[in-house]
């Protein structure tokens, strides 16, 4: 037992140290000088060169962004102006362009019946509490005399958005109830955006705009965009921007949709400020919802108020199908720094080495007389052998054995493939 210990002990206290043998072969040299080329190429090619990982970089970008949309359009036989369709009117980075409207006008204050069939009162009582009504259901089935089906009775504004026909006059006022539907408005099409961006990179402290200080404003009035022939016109025909999404408006113009605009800022800071330079791009935000039954494009409801000459209060309800447009805007900077370049310097440098890894490998493992190269490579001595060694011819290299050779290399063994045993 105390022979164990002791064994223990002593192979905790012991040192390695390399030792360096050169292999001479064609085949595991070509691998070796390979795996390195590939790994500086890595490194030159994609780190330094593309990743510019030389660089320290700043991805907090300060933006602000503001829009305005121009054009006229027809609906509900009336022409429509940007007071009349944009929502909200502040110009900010979200905006909406209404494509088409439905108005409930003249709705009061009281009880009347939902698109909710029932058979009793019963079926109207589970609903209770329900969300998906335009009104609070109060319980009570409502049913002509000759049906045996009736619809739940709601407590709210009435009556609901989604009866799409002319009805009676209410009974406490001499105004009639009207829902006045129409066609998509297709002129949004015709329409131009205009968008207004400044950004600024804290760590640097650069500050740029998306409008070239050269470009007068003539050629900012007169300019449109495009990706290629004029890719930095600030103003977007919206016709353009659907076409760029793969959209058409007529798809989107009924039931409304999401358009992203996004501006990408890609700086490098070690050239000229002048090519530090926006980059526009426009995708479909809500496509994964566009062939879904439930819930499909974009909508929102708001109410105008008024009183009758008796003071009760009624609305007009405009249910608002409209394309929303989110700008969006990204940006990244870079500039050298010493840190980041020495870090990846170290890290090459350190790379390089998985070329011997992956050649040692296969000496030890899939080469011929693998063990003869384990036996020169793992070489086990004691403090007694050095001992002897140097009491036989010390300050010499003569306890070397003679089939190997001394290479230029401080002293390491050369190993060629004629020494080892077929």
């Amino acid at each position: 037992m105390g022979g164990l210990v002791y064994g223990y002990i002593t192979n905790f206290f012991t040192y390695e140290t390399t030792k360096s043998v050169v292999v001479k072969s064609w085949s595991v040299g070509i691998i070796n000088r390979i795996v390195q080329l590939l790994i500086i190429a890595y490194f030159v090619g994609w780190v330094f060169i593309h990743e510019k990982a030389y660089q320290v970089t700043d991805t907090g970008i300060e933006s602000a962004v503001m829009t305005k949309v121009k054009g006229f359009g027809y609906h509900h036989n009336r022409v429509m102006d940007v007071a009349d369709y944009v929502f909200p009117p502040q110009g900010a980075g979200v905006f909406c362009i209404m494509t088409k409207l439905i108005v409930t006008e003249n709705q009061f204050q009281g009880k009347c019946a939902e698109m909710l069939p029932c058979d009793s009162d019963q079926d109207c009582a589970k609903r209770i509490g329900s969300v998906l009504s335009n009104g609070v259901i109060t319980g009570v089935c409502l049913k002509s005399s000759n049906e045996t089906k009736g619809q739940c009775e709601i407590e709210g504004w009435s009556p609901d958005i989604s009866l799409n026909k002319t009805l009676d006059r209410h009974p406490h006022s001499s105004l009639s109830v009207n829902i006045l539907l129409s066609e998509p408005m297709l002129d949004v099409k015709n329409f131009t955006i205009f968008i207004k961006n400044s950004i600024r990179f804290p760590l640097f402290n650069v500050t740029r705009g998306n409008i070239p200080p050269t470009m007068t404003s003539h050629e900012i009035k007169n300019c449109v965009y495009h990706p290629k022939t004029n890719p930095f016109c600030p103003i977007f025909h919206l016709g353009d921007v659907l076409s760029y999404t793969g959209q058409d408006v007529t798809d989107l113009a009924d039931k409304g949709g999401e358009i992203g605009i996004n501006i990408e800022w890609k700086c490098n800071l070690d050239l000229n400020i002048e090519y530090c330079i926006p980059k526009y791009s426009f995708t479909r935000l809500d496509a994964p919802f566009a062939k879904n039954s439930i819930s499909k494009g974009y909508n929102f409801r708001f109410a105008k108020y008024f009183k009758t000459e008796n003071g009760t209060e009624f609305r007009t309800l405009h249910k608002v199908h409209a394309i929303r447009f989110d700008v969006m805007v990204t940006g990244k900077a870079g500039k050298f720094d010493t840190i980041p370049t020495l870090i990846n310097l170290v890290a090459a440098f350190t790379s390089v080495g998985l070329g011997s890894v992956l050649c040692d490998v296969i000496l030890l493992n899939f080469m011929k007389g693998a063990e003869q190269y384990k036996a020169k490579k793992f070489e086990e001595v004691s403090e007694a052998q050095i001992e002897a060694s140097l009491t036989q011819s010390p300050g010499s290299l003569l306890s070397l054995k003679t089939a190997m050779k001394s290479s230029g290399d401080s002293g390491a063994i050369s190993l060629s493939a004629s020494d080892q045993a077929l």
